[in-house]
């Protein structure tokens, strides 16, 4: 593992370009949990890379922390039926290539999120039929069929709009030079060292822009994480470990702020995807249910984060309207776990390979699950990898059981389709479900909040059975400042958004 120290972090400051060195109080260093992986919007998949997105790519429209939609790239939208959506761009907005952001714009980056190869945003907005550029402000959407989510959807990724002639110029490259319509220009990246953005002056909210660089530091390692904020190097850190929250408490020059956040952290199983799949836990249900049952949630969460995160056993927090009561998470039985693999027919101990990220909390998590698990007669693995390695190796259905995070959507869909309907571009179990597919379909379809609720306590109950995946957690967001900084708006989607955050000098 890398660890990033102090004086490496302050070389590493040193070392940016002569021409490009701003003052101080001018730079805002924000501390990442780990590296983005390709900055495009189209194929990113990673939280730290949306980020980063909210300093360089606008999107149609935004949420705010009561998780209501609001204004971003189109000031206003109507729904003319429940399958037209029409938006008004706000005028005069230009990319960071001095092109114009305008329907044309819009028409071309749907088009490519739903079209590229590889594309992580098509199954998110895989229902929207056609693109109807009105005039240059206005733009129309037509969607096969109604779909609640699909607004929501537009004030993430597949929100964002990239400039066609940049885009068009690098072709599968653009992510290594992106050029959107936010607030800051893409400068320079060092893989797992740095991304530095500089301050877009024609940005169409320039005044509520206080910065003139933000850059953007890796750091995997918890506690030069700690150590950077407290010394300044850093300003900012996200995800700072519950473990290390008393001492950002106990720090005058420090603010701690914890807030819910709209994710969860789980383990997805192989069950069909590649020969990785033909294990016992992939090829068996009651075996992945055992392995369940070896499991104490509460513990684990109280072992690795100090109690902070809430046990779950479905893809949305307790507090969403789509949480299905009768679905809780099971309580620790070796016992039943036993029986379960005893009715199997599976020789003991079950081997299992544990894919986690290269953190220091997911190590740990990993060991205590391993610990847990043993006594079921399990034989757990635990390998550590680059995290955006991991995904590389789940795309390709390299694991056998892969502890991964989602950093949650305002509404259900965007924690589950991708994930659990057959072909999703996020399925890395490769589950194939027809009732699954039919309720994930239904539940996008309608409006009807207690329908939707029906069908969303379905597929819960659903993946419980079958378990593609197991949903260990719901998280809480611990983030780390300088006391200095004002301005930051607690999202429960846990982006740092760059507008009206300020330094005091």
């Amino acid at each position: 593992m890398r660890h990033i120290l102090l004086a490496a972090a302050a070389a590493m400051l040193l070392a940016l370009p002569a021409h490009a060195q701003t003052p101080p109080d001018q730079t805002l260093r924000i501390a990442l949990n780990e590296d983005a992986d390709l900055l495009d919007p189209t194929l990113a998949r990673t939280y730290v890379g949306r980020i980063v997105f909210a300093g360089l790519c606008d999107k149609l429209v935004d949420i705010n922390e009561k998780l209501e939609i609001v204004p971003q790239l189109a000031t206003s939208w109507q729904w003319v039926d429940g399958r037209t959506l029409v938006l008004k761009l706000r005028p005069g907005v230009t990319f960071q290539d001095g092109t114009p952001m305008d329907a044309a714009a819009v028409e071309y980056s749907l088009k490519r999120h739903l079209t590229m190869p590889g594309s992580s945003r098509r199954g998110e907005i895989s229902v929207l039929d056609r693109i109807e550029v009105v005039d240059p402000a206005t733009v129309r959407l037509v969607l096969k069929a109604a779909s609640a989510p699909f607004l929501s959807q537009l004030a993430d990724r597949a929100g964002m709009i990239v400039s066609p002639r940049a885009a068009e110029a690098a072709g599968k490259d653009f992510g290594t030079h992106p050029v959107c319509a936010g607030p800051f220009s893409f400068t320079e990246r060092v893989a797992q060292d740095r991304i530095v953005l500089d301050r877009f002056p024609a940005y169409w909210d320039a005044g509520n822009i206080h910065f003139a660089r933000v850059v953007y530091l890796p750091i995997v390692n918890s506690t030069a994480k700690l150590a950077n904020l407290q010394s300044g190097v850093a300003d900012m850190a996200e995800r700072i470990l519950p473990t290390d929250a008393d001492a950002v408490r106990a720090d005058k020059k420090l603010r701690l702020m914890i807030y819910p956040w709209l994710g969860y952290q789980s383990i997805n199983f192989n069950v069909a995807h590649g020969a990785r799949a033909d294990t016992p836990i992939g090829r068996d249900a009651r075996v992945r249910k055992a392995f369940e049952l070896s499991i104490d949630r509460t513990a684990l969460v109280q072992v690795v984060y100090n109690g902070v995160q809430t046990p779950i056993a479905q893809a949305v927090p307790p507090a969403s309207p789509f949480y299905a009561a009768d679905v809780p998470p099971p309580a620790r039985d070796v016992a039943a776990a036993r029986k379960l693999l005893a009715e199997a027919g599976v020789k003991l101990p079950v081997p299992v390979v544990l894919t986690v990220a290269n953190g220091p909390d997911t190590r740990q998590a990993g060991e205590v699950i391993q610990s847990m698990a043993a006594e079921a007669g399990f034989d757990v693995h635990v390998q550590q990898v680059e995290f955006a390695s991991g995904l590389d190796a789940a795309d390709r259905g390299d694991f056998e059981a892969y502890l991964i995070g989602w950093s949650g959507r305002p509404d259900a869909d965007g924690n589950i389709w991708n994930f659990l309907h057959t072909g999703g571009p996020l399925n890395y179990p490769a589950y194939s479900n027809k009732d699954m597919d039919a309720w994930l379909d239904g539940a996008r379809a309608t409006t009807d909040l207690a329908a939707r609720q029906a069908l969303y306590a379905k597929v819960a109950a659903l993946t419980e059975k079958d378990l593609p995946i197991m949903y260990l957690y719901s998280p809480q967001l611990v983030m780390g400042m300088s006391a200095k900084i004002s301005g930051f708006a607690p999202v429960p989607d846990g982006i740092i958004r760059l507008t009206q955050l300020k330094l005091a000098k």
